[in-house]
C-alpha cells in the first residue's frame, strides 16, 4: 500500500521500463512501418496475408501480443516479434488490433486502426495491398487494454510516478485492520491503497501528479496531487471525482475558509461541500431525495476524501488538533448538489449559490461552508411566501443561541416545494435573503444578558441597539431535495468571517 502516514513503514518506489534514452525508439523499436496483432483476432487473422504482402515491399516490424510465432510468412527482419509482456503495445498505446503506424525519426506521423484496404493502401504507398481481402473489417480490444492485465502493466510503467511512501503489509496481517491499527481510518473501513489504485485514480485528473495542490493544516504540510489520489482511494473515490476533491482541497486550505481555526474550535462544525455546475450530473451526484443522506457514491466519498487528506496529510485528527466538544456526522462527509438549471427551471431570479459569487451557470464549482448539522423545518400549511419566510426566519434565529447576534453563519436548503411558494409568488433570491434579513433582527433588550433568566447574551453595549442575527453574506441560500414533501433545511455555521470561517468557492478544474 502507499500511504502519506508519518508513522508508516515505508519501501522503496518501483520503477518499471523506460523507453531508453530521449529521442530513441521505443525498446529497440527502428523506423518505418509498425503492426501489432495477435492470433486471437479474427481480423488480425485475415489480414495475416497483406501484412506478408507489405513487408516485402516496406519496412515493417510486426509485433505479436499472444502468439510469438503470429502470423507466419513474415520475410526475415519483419517479425513476428514477442511482445507477449506487452511492454511495447503499452509504450506504443495500442488500443485496437491491428494497428498500422509509421515512425518517422522515433516519431509517429501515422496510425491506422483496424483494417480498411483503401487506407492501408493510401499510407503505404502499395496500390494492390490486400487484393481479395474484405474492405473493411473492425479491430479486436488490444490486450494492453484488457481490464484483467491494465493494472499490473499501469504499475509496472507508471509506478516510478508515485513519490508516496510504500508500507509492507505481513502476509498474515489483514489489509483493512492495518489501516486500522495506523491511524490512516476515519473510523470506518478505507480501501487499501494500492498502486495500481492509486494510479487509477490519477486517470481522473490531467494535473501532474506532484503538483502541490495546498499546505493542508493543521501541522501545514505540502499536499501534491499524487497525496489527494491517494485519500481518494481510501474514501472509496472513482477517478472521474478526483477534479472535484482536488477544489474541494484548495478551498479548505484558504486562510478565508480557516481549515486549522475549525479544526481547533469546540464547536461541531466541519466542512460542508456543495457542487455545482454539469460536473454533478456527469459524476452521478444527488441532488433529489436524500441529497444530503446515504445511498450515493459520490456524495458520500468526495467529503470524505477530503475529510482524509485534512487527517492523514494535515494530522487534523480527534483528540489532537481536532478539538470538537461534540462533533457532528457530517464530520465523515458532508457532500452534495444544488439542484441543476435544467431541473430547476432556473432563471435569473433565483442563481445558484455559484453563479451569485460571479461564476457562470454551466462553471463546475465546489463550495464549503463550515456547517454544524442539520436542522430540520417544517411547515406545511403555508402557501404564501411571507408565512413561510416568518416560519424560516424563526429556526434562523436558534442559530448557536436566540440571544447571539453576527456570530455565527448559516444556510437554508430550500426543497422544490417551498422552493415553488417563493417563485410562484414572484420572490426572488435576493428578496428572500433581505425579507429574512429583516425578519431575524433582534430588537433591543432582547439579547441583554441575564434577560428571560438566560445568562447567555451579546456584550453590554451591544444589547443596547437592534442587530442583525447574520452578517452581511453570512446567510447562504440552496436548493435540492426531492419533489415531494414540504421541509427544508436550517444549517448552522461556525464563527463567522475574519474571525472564524467564511464560505469559499472555487472553481473545479480537470
Amino acid at each position: 500500500m502507499v500511504s502519506d502516514a508519518p508513522t508508516a513503514p515505508t519501501t522503496a518506489p518501483t520503477t518499471g521500463p523506460t523507453t531508453g534514452p530521449a529521442g530513441a525508439p521505443p525498446l529497440g523499436l527502428p523506423d518505418g512501418w509498425v503492426a501489432v496483432v495477435k492470433r486471437d483476432c479474427p481480423t488480425c487473422v485475415t489480414v495475416a496475408p497483406a501484412l506478408a504482402e507489405l513487408a516485402e515491399q516496406v519496412a515493417l516490424t510486426v509485433l505479436t501480443q499472444d502468439d510469438p510465432g503470429f502470423p507466419e510468412g513474415l520475410p526475415p527482419g519483419a517479425g513476428p516479434v514477442d511482445d507477449t509482456s506487452l511492454d511495447r503495445s503499452w509504450l506504443l498505446d495500442i488500443e485496437t488490433v491491428p494497428t498500422l503506424l509509421h515512425r518517422d525519426g522515433g516519431t509517429e506521423d501515422e496510425r491506422l486502426v483496424g483494417w480498411d484496404r483503401a487506407e492501408w493502401r493510401r499510407a503505404t504507398g502499395v496500390a494492390d495491398l490486400g487484393e481479395g481481402l474484405p474492405e473493411y473489417r473492425p479491430g479486436c480490444g488490444s490486450l494492453s487494454v484488457d481490464p484483467a492485465r491494465t493494472d499490473e502493466l499501469r504499475v509496472r510503467f507508471e509506478g516510478g510516478r508515485l513519490r508516496s511512501r510504500r508500507v509492507d503489509i505481513a502476509a498474515l496481517e489483514d489489509e483493512f485492520e492495518a489501516a486500522f491499527d495506523r491511524g490512516w481510518t476515519d473510523g470506518l473501513p478505507v480501501v487499501p491503497p494500492t498502486e495500481a489504485r492509486v494510479l487509477r485514480m490519477l486517470e481522473g485528473t490531467t494535473r501532474d501528479p506532484h503538483e502541490v495542490v495546498a499546505v493542508v493544516p493543521p501541522d501545514l504540510v505540502e499536499c501534491t496531487v499524487e497525496k489527494v489520489a491517494v485519500n481518494a482511494v481510501m474514501a472509496g473515490c472513482r477517478p472521474e471525482y478526483l477534479p472535484v476533491v482536488l477544489a474541494a482541497v484548495e478551498a479548505a486550505c484558504t486562510d478565508e475558509f480557516n481549515m486549522h481555526g475549525l479544526l481547533a474550535t469546540t464547536w461541531f462544525s466541519g466542512p460542508m461541500v456543495v457542487v455545482n455546475g454539469p460536473i454533478a450530473r456527469r459524476i452521478g451526484m444527488n441532488w433529489g431525495m436524500n441529497a444530503m443522506g446515504q445511498g450515493n457514491r459520490a456524495n458520500a466519498t468526495i467529503g470524505r476524501a477530503l475529510q482524509l487528506v485534512v487527517r492523514n496529510v494535515g494530522g487534523g485528527r480527534p483528540g489532537g488538533v481536532d478539538r470538537a466538544t461534540l462533533g457532528n456526522p457530517g464530520k465523515y462527509t458532508f457532500c452534495w448538489t444544488e439542484t441543476p438549471p435544467s431541473e430547476l427551471d432556473e432563471g435569473p431570479d433565483w442563481p445558484s449559490q455559484a453563479v451569485e459569487h460571479g461564476f457562470g451557470p454551466d462553471d463546475d464549482t465546489v463550495t464549503l461552508f463550515a456547517a454544524d448539522g442539520v436542522r430540520g423545518f417544517a411547515d406545511q400549511l403555508s402557501r404564501e411566501p411571507e408565512s413561510l419566510a416568518r416560519g424560516l426566519a424563526e429556526i434562523l434565529r436558534t442559530i448557536a443561541h436566540p440571544k447571539l447576534a453576527l456570530a455565527f453563519d448559516a444556510a437554508v436548503v430550500l426543497s422544490p416545494e417551498h422552493l415553488r411558494v417563493f417563485r410562484g409568488a414572484g420572490w426572488s433570491k435576493a428578496r428572500l435573503r433581505e425579507r429574512l434579513a429583516e425578519l431575524t433582527l433582534l430588537p433591543p433588550g432582547a439579547t441583554t444578558r441575564g434577560a428571560h433568566g438566560i445568562a447567555e447574551g451579546m456584550p453590554d453595549g451591544f444589547d443596547a441597539v437592534e442587530l442583525p442575527k447574520f452578517r452581511d453574506g453570512g446567510l447562504l441560500l440552496f436548493t435540492a431535495g426531492g419533489g415531494a414533501g414540504l421541509f427544508s433545511a436550517v444549517i448552522g455555521g461556525w464563527a463567522s468571517g475574519s474571525m472564524g470561517s467564511q464560505p469559499v468557492t472555487r472553481r473545479i478544474g480537470s
